[in-house]
């Protein structure tokens, strides 16, 4: 599907850099999530550089996952495929 993630890059400050099917890419800030439920395990940095994607959607090995209206809805374009925006 057009939102399905080909490529997922942890990144400093509990960031990951994403790369859609449909060719968007961008940045999606967990920091807001790391106080909550089963993303708490996402604080610790070395399990945190364990994202993958798997069918399409980013996930962690404890079955952490992010929604795709969710990644979607915070991704901040970045690239030569997006205008840079503010925000």
């Amino acid at each position: 599907m057009y939102w399905d993630v080909k490529k997922v890059r942890p990144m400093d400050d509990y960031q990951i850099y994403v790369e859609l099917e449909d060719g968007r890419e961008g940045l999606f800030d967990l920091k807001p999530y790391l106080d909550h439920g089963v993303f708490k395990e996402l604080k610790d940095k070395v399990y945190f550089s364990r994202v993958d994607v798997v069918f399409g959607a980013v996930t962690w090995p404890h079955e952490q996952d992010i929604a795709p209206e969710t990644l979607l809805a915070g991704l901040k374009p970045t690239g030569s495929n997006n205008a840079e925006q503010g925000g």
